[in-house]
């Protein structure tokens, strides 16, 4: 018998009682402490200005918000560090893919952040998922193409993403991490 067919499962009604931060993934409840460092927090405040200013001087029907819930399903609540949302924001939680996530790396969720959300987004349709990693002072985009799969490009400088359908916003990428 396995160790994971022990563990409790959860859904979405338990996870709406639960004190502190947590995500739920596929039923399971992960921890979301201890908070992100200043240097995280840092960069994922330059990252929202950019992309505020970005949608706002292309008059982009989108907007960017930090750390919002995203219900994917009965069993899977997941709080990317960044999305944009197209259209009108909700009013409470997300209930549909975003038109991007962000995740800024640190050590304690580098690896979720690189497997376990990457394939959630993934198969959500999120169009653009950008990892940012504040040791390498890197922006890595991973873009939906036709066949559904993500392709990678790495960035130091600058980079435009295509959010929503009509949105090309560009992203200073050496400013977030200077």
């Amino acid at each position: 018998m396995s160790a994971e067919r022990l563990l409790p499962r959860y859904t979405i009604e338990d996870y709406q009682d639960w004190k502190g931060d947590w995500e739920l993934w596929n039923g399971f409840a992960i921890a979301m402490s201890p908070s992100p460092f200043g240097r995280h927090q840092t960069v994922l405040s330059r990252l929202h200005l950019a992309l505020g200013v970005a949608i706002e001087k292309v008059d982009c029907l989108a907007e960017a918000i930090v750390e919002l819930d995203w219900i994917v399903s009965d069993d899977t609540v997941v709080r990317p560090d960044l999305i944009v949302v197209c259209g009108d924001p909700p009013e409470r939680h997300l209930h549909s893919p975003p038109g991007l996530a962000a995740e800024v790396l640190s050590e304690s969720t580098k690896q979720n952040d690189l497997n376990f959300k990457r394939d959630l987004y993934a198969s959500q349709g999120v169009a653009t998922y950008l990892i940012l990693d504040p040791d390498l002072n890197r922006l890595t985009r991973l873009q939906m193409n036709a066949d559904g799969e993500y392709e990678s490009t790495d960035h130091r400088e600058q980079v435009t993403v295509q959010v929503c359908e009509d949105c090309q916003l560009p992203i200073d990428v050496a400013k977030l991490f200077r």
